[in-house]
């Protein structure tokens, strides 16, 4: 088992930047690719991004790919989501995710999360 636990979000302006961090209880946070997804009002959770177990492979959706950068420190059982170029559609509650094995963007996969972390972007 592992808890999870984001931090880091909170108001930015347009072409901001953002880091969000995600603690992760016990010692098998190494085990475990991680993923970010994010909420926005009225619509589906959707993947953000995913790194595997070493942070060796990442994984982006489109929409944020080279403003966004997933990272990981298994020395400090953490997860980031580093976010620049921040629009008012990223606004949403940001949760990050663990699954044993491989990285992946199916969210159905992931069985553990966290509570979830506000961003929002002003305009």
């Amino acid at each position: 088992q592992v808890q999870l636990v984001e931090s880091g979000g909170g108001l930015v302006q347009a072409g901001g930047s953002l880091r969000l961090s995600c603690a992760a209880s016990g010692r098998t946070f190494s085990t475990y690719a991680m993923g970010w997804f994010r909420q926005a009002p009225g619509k589906e959770r959707e993947f953000v991004a995913a790194i595997s177990r070493n942070g060796g492979s990442t994984i982006y959706i489109d929409s944020v790919k080279g403003r966004f950068s997933i990272s990981r420190d298994n020395a400090k059982n953490t997860l980031y989501l580093q976010m620049n170029s921040l629009k008012s559609e990223d606004t949403a509650v940001y949760y990050c995710a663990a699954k044993n094995g491989v990285v992946s963007k199916d969210q159905k996969l992931y069985p553990y999360w966290g509570q979830g972390t506000q961003v929002t972007v002003s305009s």
